[in-house]
């Protein structure tokens, strides 16, 4: 374990407990907190005692400080939910922390290497709109993401942008989330999700990726894909010109030619090719001027409700990724992880295990 490691989950724990840093040299019998804070920031390391008194003074388990797969003091998260509890949503982010700190840990053991640089987008809080909108287009044209950007828009961020994507069965009210690591980026998606949400809420937190650092999303937001306050409104516009081109939405009109009925209609076959919600798409109307905002709000949203189908949802994607998949079965065959550990992991039974491998095309036979 690294001093930078021990350093921040102690750090972590620290801030947790509600204590200074001199309260926790008192508590560890530091002679000040110069101590502290070096060992913090890495600069000092932890003796084997030390680390046994401080897991004894602050109640936590000696994997807490051990366990590279926990991403306690390193990860920030921004969760796209709607009434989640505090409690509940705390863990399922330790669950969520779990996954991604076990990919980050097993690549370089398995030969995979981070990306030397991460890419961003130059906007900030005070861009305006239209600055976003201009950013989504230009992202889905210079990324070549066709004329249906929903069907590459993953591809793109896992093979060209180095984001870890991870399809998850979610917390009931979690539509999905960013997370932000020194070294990496990730993105978890609900995926028993519609599929127009599931590539809303990935192109809106595509847009917390790449805007991180200038404008730091909140740790719960609301999903809604209108309104928010201003930083989810630039990840909402950009999100909605990602996904729908202007060249494809303006292809379709003019939309004022259009009655109610035949609106609603043009909306769901247009939403449907472009595998977005139909919702969404008004909204995305309104901001290029095709459809007045008071037009928008008159629709009778039970009229655009899974894109007016009334058949069964899709199924869903496979849990995870391809790969998330790969790594751990790679980390399998090498003998990096144990297959007990592996399955616990990812929540399943060891039985269970090689059929959600298999679901990216990864195999492995299980061996105890």
């Amino acid at each position: 374990m690294t001093r930078d490691l021990i350093g921040s989950r102690i750090k972590a724990l620290r801030q947790a407990k509600g204590l200074s840093q001199d309260g926790l040299a008192q508590l560890l019998g530091f002679k000040d907190r110069q101590t502290v804070s070096t060992i913090e920031t890495g600069a000092r390391r932890v003796t084997a005692q030390e680390l046994l008194l401080a897991a004894e003074k602050l109640g936590a388990p000696i994997d807490y400080f051990t366990d590279p797969f926990r991403l306690d003091g390193e990860a920030r998260f921004s969760w796209r939910q709607c009434g989640v509890p505090p409690k509940r949503l705390s863990e399922y982010e330790s669950c969520a922390s779990r996954w991604i700190g076990a990919y980050r840990t097993l690549l370089p053991q398995v030969g995979g290497k981070m990306r030397l640089m991460r890419p961003s987008l130059g906007l900030t809080k005070q861009s305006r709109y239209e600055d976003a909108i201009e950013a989504g287009e230009r992202f889905a044209a210079e990324f070549k993401l066709g004329e249906i950007p929903a069907k590459r828009l993953v591809e793109v961020m896992e093979n060209e942008l180095g984001i870890l994507v991870l399809m998850v069965d979610a917390e009931e009210g979690i539509s999905g989330a960013a997370c932000r690591l020194p070294d990496m980026d990730a993105v978890l998606i609900a995926r028993r999700e519609i599929a127009g949400r599931r590539y809303f809420d990935l192109a809106h937190e595509l847009f917390h990726i790449l805007t991180w650092e200038a404008m730091p999303p909140k740790h719960v937001e609301e999903a809604v894909e209108s309104g928010g306050d201003r930083i989810e409104q630039l990840a909402n516009n950009f999100a909605a010109s990602v996904l729908m081109p202007s060249a494809e939405v303006m292809r379709s009109g003019p939309w004022e030619k259009f009655d109610a009925d035949s609106l609603v209609a043009r909306l769901n076959s247009l939403a449907s090719t472009l595998e977005v919600t139909s919702s969404a798409l008004r909204w995305r109307l309104v901001a290029l001027g095709e459809l007045p905002a008071a037009s928008a709000r008159e629709i009778p949203q039970a009229s655009l409700r899974n894109n007016g189908r009334i058949e069964a949802k899709l199924p869903p994607p496979p849990l995870f990724s391809k790969p998330f998949a790969e790594v751990l079965g790679t980390a399998l065959q090498q003998g990096c992880v144990s297959v007990r550990r592996a399955a616990a992991l990812v929540d399943a039974s060891v039985d269970d295990l090689p059929e959600m491998l298999a679901a990216h095309g990864v195999e492995h036979e299980v061996e105890l």
